[in-house]
C-alpha cells in the first residue's frame, strides 16, 4: 500500500500534526488556510504506540491511560472545533471516526498467547468513548449541516502472521480478517451522498465478530 502512494503526491500535503502539543492544532490550521486547502471532510484515525504500552506486571499507567485518550478523543474533538471555528471551517461536512470493535466488546481472551501483556485496557476504553463522541458530534454539528459517523473495525491483515490470522477467522462467520478493500469502501459510502440520511451512527465491519 505505501508504494501506491508515490501514485498520488501531486494531490496531497503532508502536514505535522501532534495532539501531545495543543498549539500544532492551531498552527495545523492555519497552514491549511495559508495552503488555501478547504477541507470537506475529515477522517480520526491517529494512533501512538507508545500511549498503547503495557506495564511487567499487565496493568496500564495512568499516563499511558491519559496518553490514549488524548489521541483518540480530546484531540480529535479540539481539531474539529478549531477547524469549524477557522475561516474555512464552513466548507466541513463530514466527519469519519475509525473506532474499533473493542469499542463494542470485549477482547477475547483466546485469540491472544499472552493476553494481559498484549491486549491494553487503555485502547478499548478509548475505543467506545470515540463512540459516543460521535453521538455527541452528531447532535452538536446537525446545525452547521455537518454529518459525523463511526467505523468500527475488526482485525485487518498485514501485519498479523499466519498463525494469529488463522485464530481469528475461526473467531468470525466470514472466517476471515478484514482486507485493505473492505476497510476502504466503507470510508466511501459514508462520505458519499448515499449515506445522507446517516448520522451518529456506528458502522461495524467485522467479518461478523461481534455477532457471536
Amino acid at each position: 500500500f505505501e508504494n501506491k502512494l508515490e501514485d498520488f503526491e501531486d494531490s496531497f500535503e503532508v502536514l505535522e500534526l501532534d495532539y501531545f502539543k495543543k498549539s500544532t492544532i492551531l498552527s495545523f490550521v492555519d497552514k491549511l488556510i495559508q495552503l488555501k486547502i478547504f477541507p470537506d471532510a475529515i477522517i480520526h484515525n491517529a494512533r501512538s504506540l507508545e500511549t498503547l504500552k503495557i506495564e511487567k506486571n499487565g496493568e496500564s499507567s495512568d499516563e499511558n491511560l491519559l496518553g490514549e485518550y488524548k489521541v483518540g478523543v480530546i484531540g480529535p474533538y479540539l481539531l474539529n472545533n478549531t477547524l469549524l471555528n477557522s475561516s474555512i471551517g464552513n466548507n466541513l461536512k463530514n466527519i469519519i471516526i475509525i473506532s474499533s470493535i473493542y469499542g463494542v466488546v470485549g477482547p477475547t481472551i483466546s485469540l491472544y498467547d499472552d493476553f494481559k501483556n498484549q491486549s491494553p485496557i487503555q485502547y478499548g476504553i478509548t475505543k467506545a468513548a470515540q463512540i459516543h463522541l460521535c453521538k455527541e458530534l452528531a447532535i452538536r454539528y446537525a446545525d452547521a449541516d455537518i454529518r459525523v459517523n463511526t467505523i468500527s473495525y475488526g482485525g485487518v491483515e498485514g501485519r498479523a502472521n499466519e498463525k494469529f490470522k488463522k485464530r481469528y477467522s475461526n473467531l468470525t462467520p466470514l472466517k476471515a480478517m478484514l482486507n485493505l478493500n473492505e476497510v476502504m469502501k466503507p470510508i466511501d459510502f459514508l462520505l458519499s451522498d448515499g449515506a445522507s440520511g446517516m448520522t451518529g451512527h456506528n458502522l461495524i465491519v467485522d467479518k461478523g465478530w461481534t455477532l457471536w
